[in-house]
């Protein structure tokens, strides 16, 4: 049996929805399709690509790494088709890229990846920094275009951007912990819990902003740069976390499981995008970086 371009569009839907019926709903077509195209599938490669359970369907080990396989062969057949589609004429000149600690290992590196290898007459360089840093290169003139956190922009009115990403935060938490045995979690049943913190793009200070709210100040165990370390932490019991879906997965490196769940209560969400100076000229080199980004995008959200 041989793969098709339907059953990973089906799969990457079911991935990303954590259901088949959400999946469904995506890309417009029947449950049954969606859920025979999986079996098809797993199949086929001869392993699970997903674990069922009441609430929905989480990703194997297997299932997430053949999800950015399948992710990069959709992106590269839509790029492929758009670069057909333009004509045969090869953009150069130089690209100066700008991102966020958040987006680096989350965004950037597939799009970029992906650049290159439709571009290779352009020179690429890119600088990580924090948003409010990477505005003032962009207005300056020193960066041609940066992926970045867009929720609050500093300088929105001198800066145009493009959502890429819109990323609700959730609750992760270690397999056994106590409230994995809720049917619901509500804001207060968090504030008594360890926190782990990731000290980037403002996530901690959203976290905290959160709990604050009742009154006490969070408890927070842990502070760090690195979403491993809070993938690890969180799965050894150490605390909790609340973290956007774009930075979750189910398992740590050391292979420990993570849940996700969702929690009652208005959370707030992060978008992730493209910015660039507002009202400056585009080089064909961003032009096409922007293109090639959308064209992920759109794969994404099937």
């Amino acid at each position: 049996m041989s793969l098709t371009l339907k059953q990973l569009r089906y799969f990457v839907a079911a991935a990303h929805q954590g259901s088949v019926s959400k999946a469904a709903h995506a890309v417009s077509i029947s449950q049954s399709a969606v859920t025979e195209a999986i079996k098809e599938l797993e199949a086929c490669l001869g392993v699970m690509l997903f674990i069922r359970h009441p609430r929905g369907m989480t990703t194997t080990p297997e299932g997430q790494q053949f999800l950015r396989h399948a992710i990069s062969i959709l992106a590269e057949v839509s790029n492929a088709t758009r670069v057909v589609s333009a004509g045969s004429q090869r953009v150069t000149g130089r690209l100066n890229l700008g991102v966020t600690s958040l987006t680096a290992g989350y965004v950037l590196s597939d799009v970029l990846s992906r650049y290159r290898r439709l571009n290779p007459d352009v020179d690429v360089t890119a600088i990580e920094d924090t948003g409010e840093y990477l505005e003032h290169l962009i207005i300056g003139g020193e960066l041609d275009v940066a992926v970045m956190v867009t929720t609050n922009l500093r300088d929105a009115q001198a800066l145009q951007s493009e959502i890429l990403e819109v990323s609700p935060f959730r609750l992760w938490l270690p397999v056994d912990h106590h409230l994995n045995r809720q049917q619901s979690i509500t804001l207060s049943d968090v504030a008594g819990e360890q926190l782990i913190v990731l000290d980037v793009d403002e996530m901690e200070q959203e976290a905290v902003k959160l709990l604050s709210a009742f009154g006490e100040r969070p408890r927070i165990a842990f502070r760090t740069r690195s979403v491993e370390a809070v993938r690890s932490l969180v799965a050894t019991g150490a605390g909790v976390a609340l973290l956007p879906d774009l930075v979750y997965r189910p398992w740590s490196l050391e292979g420990d499981r993570i849940h996700s769940r969702d929690v009652s209560g208005a959370l707030p969400v992060v978008q992730v995008g493209l910015v660039w100076r507002r009202g400056s000229p585009i080089s064909a080199a961003a032009r096409e970086f922007v293109a090639v980004a959308q064209a992920q995008h759109e794969v994404n959200a099937r």
